[in-house]
């Protein structure tokens, strides 16, 4: 037998038809948008030859001794001439008649590097001894391959092709056949990962959400003009800037239709929020569809999904036909790091949705967009879904993208929802204006740091005399932070509720939750806007006074968490519009005067998006692993901490969790030992990297590598009976979001 995995046993034979059905799952389902004939024979020869290098004697020594180790067998380890455990990956090539096929030069060196890099290793292929193996030891093994894969094979083996898979000679963006070499090697990766996994490639590919959202929107006399249009041009990339509560969702759902796709959105609790719509029975009822982000699991186990581990595996393998994620589960290709085609050449054949990109940051938008490129490229389809667009966004597009190949469309509501009042004067002084409204209305208070959030709170709830004060804001743990989401969602969905809601930017994108008045600090025009959907969401104005206040003084944030020059004009523009009724039209104006090139020319803002596009656009391949990729795309500047009196109570978990011993035999045993992990992960919350290097503010949890990611918190938690202010690290919190 020739070993392929040693949990559960496995032989190359058997692994390699599980590639080989998948393989056909895959070119059944996509087949009819990736036609190219070379690429699917690439891929299957691919598929048939990626693990014979695993017949080297190290290689099934080692798995021998997994075996061995794990099953308690006693099963003899083969002779061997070699100690050094070349990876198997370097070796499979060897074993290519490539003579047979007829294929030229660059047709072999896609093969040979698809194969040879099926695995990404920091080692060099080492060409003296890669050829000392093939000559001593797997010349000798050319029957057994043959025998155990029924593939054909020369009489000799030969190292002929370590030269085309040297590193500096790596298939990059200009060579002829670039995309030829993604898709084979990233759809490799795909049905290895899938076949390892014991998953099918591709899940419910008859499964349309077009189809479920069509017999949804049944239950209105008429499609809106955004849906027609999506429906009308789903062969198309799509740039749509539509007013909120207009059907964007149910647009882009319309677009996708019978495709496979990735709806993104920027923040989790959106992404969880939308999930549970389009998946529940008195909704759309797409149950088909997986969720993808760093605490999805958990939003899964929290639902009582019953099948919460199937779906996040299925997710994280990309099988699923409709993913909702966060852009950092999909777009970290653009950076090239180490393994990066597999989900390049998934969005191939797939579309993307864009929702919200002008909330994210210079550098990530400058990101998503090359991404877009990349993806136009390379045969998939995008759609931007936004209610305004900065215009150096779409110059870029225009400019990178043949006119031809995007449709834009503009649906704007003639529905008057706010009239603005500016304040100069500090969120703080006009606590009793908020207390008064709150008495018999919905209000919703927006300010742009957990410190100013919970200054405000304390005003407000040491003046309340009756008035239901509530807060949110990202620095309570997991689970408390989740809780706290789910009530301001209840509290804005129930009719008799009146009170106030002190939060931070943390609810203002797609977050489905509509207010009364909202109060707020002055944030950048986008961000604005986004605050007003929360307020009269789905509602005509219809008050003798405004029902949004904006305050202009002391605002906290400026030059740290957002752009000083970017704040400064959203001001300067806005002031135009005091006491005036706010049409859809006035923001678009707004937004294309704040954001030209000419108006930005000389900011800082600009030049972060100007030299994040250079630097994507002509990144080195390779350079970077994926976790590296991930925390630039997360703009990852935290750790993860629990809060001493958290940790207190939990402290017999995180014992058990570190000393907990994993029978790799056992699936109960791996599944409690991933639970212990999500236990804790649900006590932590993260804090900005320049609060916790401050010698007294963490403690590490454990020395060894289990939770040695975590961090204790020497700072007080507040949070009992469901309310409370989170973490609490004095004036250290000036800067958090």
């Amino acid at each position: 037998m020739i070993y392929a995995k040693s949990n559960p046993i496995e032989s190359l034979g058997e692994h390699t038809g599980k590639l080989l059905d998948n393989y056909e799952i895959l070119k059944d389902s996509y087949g009819h948008i990736l036609m190219d004939k070379i690429m699917w024979k690439l891929l299957k020869i691919a598929v048939e030859y990626h693990d014979t290098g695993k017949i080297y004697s190290q290689f099934q020594n080692s798995i021998i001794r997994n075996i061995n180790r794990y099953r308690g067998k006693n099963i003899k380890e083969i002779d061997s001439d070699f100690e050094i455990n070349i990876p198997h990956n370097y070796l499979s090539p060897a074993f290519l008649p490539y003579k047979n096929w007829g294929f030229d030069k660059k047709i072999c060196k896609v093969l040979y590097q698809a194969i040879a890099y099926h695995h990404e290793r920091k080692e060099e292929p080492d060409s003296k001894i890669i050829a000392e193996i093939i000559e001593k030891e797997l010349c000798n093994k050319i029957k057994d391959i043959k025998n155990e894969l029924d593939i054909e094979v020369d009489d000799r083996v030969v190292s002929l092709y370590t030269n085309k898979i040297k590193r500096k000679y790596r298939i990059k963006k200009d060579d002829e056949y670039y995309n030829l070499f993604v898709l084979v090697k990233g759809l490799l990766h795909r049905l290895d990962h899938s076949s390892s996994a014991h998953e099918k490639v591709e899940l419910a590919v008859d499964k349309n959400v077009g189809t479920f959202t069509s017999k949804y929107l049944k239950r209105f006399p008429v499609l809106r003009e955004v849906q027609k249009f999506s429906k009308d041009n789903k062969d198309r990339n799509l740039i749509v800037v539509a007013s909120t509560g207009m059907g964007k969702t149910e647009s882009a759902l319309l677009w996708i239709d019978e495709d496979k796709g990735f709806f993104t959105l920027p923040l989790r609790v959106s992404i969880n929020a939308l999930y549970d719509r389009i998946t529940k029975e008195d909704e759309i009822g797409y149950g088909f569809a997986g969720l993808l982000h760093s605490t999805s699991i958990n939003h899964l186990e929290d639902s009582k999904c019953e099948e919460s581990e199937m779906i996040y595996e299925q997710s994280r393998l990309l099988s699923k036909k409709l993913t909702f994620c966060t852009i950092d589960q999909i777009f970290k290709f653009p950076f090239k790091y180490l393994g990066y085609e597999k989900s390049y050449a998934t969005l191939a054949y797939s579309k993307v949705v864009i929702d919200e990109i002008q909330a994210y940051d210079p550098k990530i938008a400058a990101t998503l967009l090359v991404g877009l490129k990349m993806i136009n490229d390379i045969g998939g389809k995008f759609m931007i879904m936004t209610a305004t667009l900065p215009p150096i966004y779409e110059d870029y597009l225009k400019k990178v993208v043949d006119e031809k190949e995007i449709v834009y469309g503009k649906f704007l509501t003639d529905t008057v929802r706010h009239k603005i009042k500016i304040k100069e004067k500090t969120i703080i002084d006009d606590a009793d204006e908020i207390l008064t409204r709150g008495r018999n209305r919905k209000v919703l208070v927006i300010v742009n740091t957990v410190s100013r959030a919970i200054e405000v709170f304390e005003q407000l709830d040491n003046n309340k005399h009756g008035v239901k004060i509530n807060l949110l804001h990202s620095m309570f743990i997991k689970k408390d932070r989740a809780y706290l989401e789910r009530k301001i969602k209840e509290f804005a969905d129930d009719e008799g509720e009146n009170g106030i809601w002190v939060t931070t930017q943390l609810v203002e994108a797609s977050l489905d939750i509509d207010f009364d008045y909202l109060f707020t600090e002055l944030s950048p025009l986008d961000s604005f806007f986004q605050r007003l959907g929360r307020c009269y969401r789905k509602r005509q104005f219809n008050l003798d006074e405004p029902n949004v206040f904006v305050y202009t003084e002391e605002v906290k944030g400026i030059g740290s968490i957002y752009d000083k020059d970017i704040w400064d004009k959203s001001k300067k523009i806005l002031q135009n519009y005091d006491l005036r009724e706010l049409k859809e039209e006035d923001k678009i104006k707004m937004i294309n005067k704040l954001y030209s090139r000419e108006n930005l020319d000389g900011s800082e803002y600009l030049e972060k998006f100007d030299n994040a596009l250079n630097y994507i656009e002509n990144i080195n391949p390779y350079e970077l692993n994926k976790n590296e990729a991930q925390d630039l795309l997360r703009n990852i500047d935290n750790v993860n901490v629990i809060p001493r009196r958290i940790y207190e109570n939990i402290e017999k978990k995180i014992d058990e969790y570190k000393s907990y011993q994993i029978d790799k035999n056992d699936a109960d045993s791996i599944k409690y030992f991933k639970k212990l992990r999500r236990d804790i992960d649900n006590c932590t919350v993260s804090i900005p990297y320049y609060v916790a290097k401050k010698s007294d503010v963490i403690s590490p949890i454990s020395e060894r590598k289990r939770l040695s990611d975590l961090y204790i918190l020497e700072r007080k938690y507040d949070f009992k009976d469901g309310k409370g202010k989170g973490v609490l690290i004095g004036e250290m919190l000036s800067n958090i979001l």
